[in-house]
């Protein structure tokens, strides 16, 4: 769950300082923020706009102390935008650090293309793309705005690139209302602050002054970023516990739940049609203000089974390696093959690769920015690390697989659907693979509600937290 919600926390609040307008003098300063998940304090983050001679140096530095059952977390996200005095983007510096290491990204205008290189575990990559539309006025787009005194209803639309998503992400934002709040003891003009970012599609309401101070911004009703005194915003005590708060639990144990043929539950909570995912294993469907979840053990008795490797060109486009998954480097490659033995049979192939991920993995709570390359060095982390070394272990062997996110029932002390990451992998239809728990079929107790990378794993974030579940015994 925090693969996505982390870098997606760093696009959403890219800075937002105070600006009368682009006479560069006035943008000048700084800002700290505390950061909440789920109405607990999960960090703080720094945003200044400083002047070095031309450049127009526009920083966010923004630190996460979380909690992982009872296993302190930090991570460090740090990105630093420059322009020249017209407001053109000269250059981008970003880097996360986390306990698996540092990624770096950097990104530098040339003509009409952006070279970006980015070291990810370890592994050194460029890429030529586009030039970004972004501007300075995209870094301080409600600030200005704001001071132009739009009525309520008028629109902004702005543009950001994003070194991590390695794409140029755009949105829109509206005035919904105007309204007076009380800043610094002082009773003040607010205004109420719609935005949405496109291709995600999750929608933020931000509170900035009439004089262009953003005072919070409330991201899919869990995530505030809130304007704090240096010391408040540094006042983080790791109290966020984001694996047991976040989670849905249930009034008593569900029986045999992983040997069960089906399942039936009702579930509650903002889902919306991007999470509503029907195939052979699981059906879910709105039934007035709730929704209808239904789950079958399916077989592959009348599947046909390919050969490796897969050259079905309606997905072959999953066998492709990413910035995350690594599944064309030399040390997954080999490993790919010295699993798989001789083996050409798919579904043969993908139940070696799950169950050699399970009997080699140490499971760990930690928070980072996954990748494949630094999971094979470490061989250790939780579903999100089982789940990308296994899909990229895949890719390798000419097995075509993707991510897929959502909950998955634990039983224990706090029995509960919990949120987790695991695997779909093509065998002449496409299966899902839980390498976490050794499941060469998933269970009935996964529930799908994203399916993809980084990108669309975010459609996840408005739910966090937010749902409940009632087992329905048929």
């Amino acid at each position: 769950m925090r693969r996505f919600v982390i870098p997606f926390i760093a696009l959403v609040f890219a800075p937002l300082l105070f600006a009368q307008n682009l006479d560069v003098d006035s943008l000048l300063g700084e800002n700290w923020y505390g950061l909440y998940l789920n109405g607990q304090k999960a960090g703080y983050s720094y945003q200044g706009v400083e002047r070095n001679g031309d450049v127009v140096e526009v920083t966010e530095d923004a630190r996460f102390q979380i909690n992982m059952v009872g296993i302190r977390q930090d991570m460090l996200i740090y990105v630093q935008r420059n322009y020249n005095l017209q407001g053109d983007l000269l250059s981008i510096e970003s880097k996360v650090v986390d306990p698996s290491g540092t990624s770096v990204f950097n990104g530098v205008v040339q003509d009409n293309s952006l070279l970006l290189k980015s070291t990810v575990g370890g592994e050194d990559k460029e890429h030529v793309l586009p030039k970004p539309k972004e501007s300075l006025r995209d870094s301080v787009k409600h600030s200005l705005w704001i001071q132009e005194k739009p009525k309520i209803g008028d629109s902004l639309d702005f543009s950001v690139f994003e070194p991590m998503y390695q794409q140029e992400i755009t949105g829109k934002s509206f005035i919904l209302e105007e309204e007076e709040r009380l800043f610094e003891g002082i009773l003040t003009k607010v205004y109420k602050v719609k935005t949405t970012l496109d291709v995600m599609g999750i929608d933020s309401v931000s509170y900035v002054t009439a004089d262009g101070v953003t005072l919070e911004d409330v991201v899919a009703g869990i995530i505030v970023m809130r304007l704090e005194s240096e010391e408040q915003a540094k006042d983080v005590q790791y109290s966020n516990d984001v694996i047991v708060s976040n989670a849905a639990m249930v009034d008593s144990p569900i029986e045999d739940p992983h040997g069960r043929s089906s399942l039936h539950l009702e579930l509650k909570g903002p889902l919306n049609e991007s999470h509503l995912f029907n195939d052979e294993r699981q059906f879910i469907e709105a039934v007035g203000d709730s929704f209808n979840f239904v789950a079958n053990q399916i077989s592959l008795e009348q599947t046909e089974i390919p050969a490796l490797p897969i050259t079905d060109e309606t997905v072959t486009e999953w066998l492709k390696p990413t910035t995350y998954i690594q599944s064309d480097h030399p040390k997954i490659v080999e490993k790919a093959k010295e699993i798989m033995g001789d083996t050409t049979d798919a579904f043969e192939a993908s139940e070696k690769l799950c169950h050699w991920v399970d009997d080699n993995m140490r499971s760990t709570f930690s928070a980072r920015l996954t990748n494949a390359l630094e999971v094979i060095e470490s061989l250790e982390g939780d579903c999100t690390e089982h789940s990308v070394l296994f899909i990229a272990l895949a890719r390798a062997a000419g097995l075509p697989a993707r991510e897929v996110a959502g909950l998955i029932y634990v039983q224990g002390a706090q029995p509960g659907f919990y949120f987790h990451q695991w695997a779909k992998v093509w065998v002449g239809k496409w299966i899902d693979v839980d390498p976490t728990f050794n499941q060469p079929l998933a269970d009935v107790t996964h529930i799908k509600l994203a399916e993809g990378d980084l990108m669309q794993q975010a459609r996840l974030i408005p739910i966090i937290g937010r749902l409940s579940i009632t087992v329905i015994e048929d």
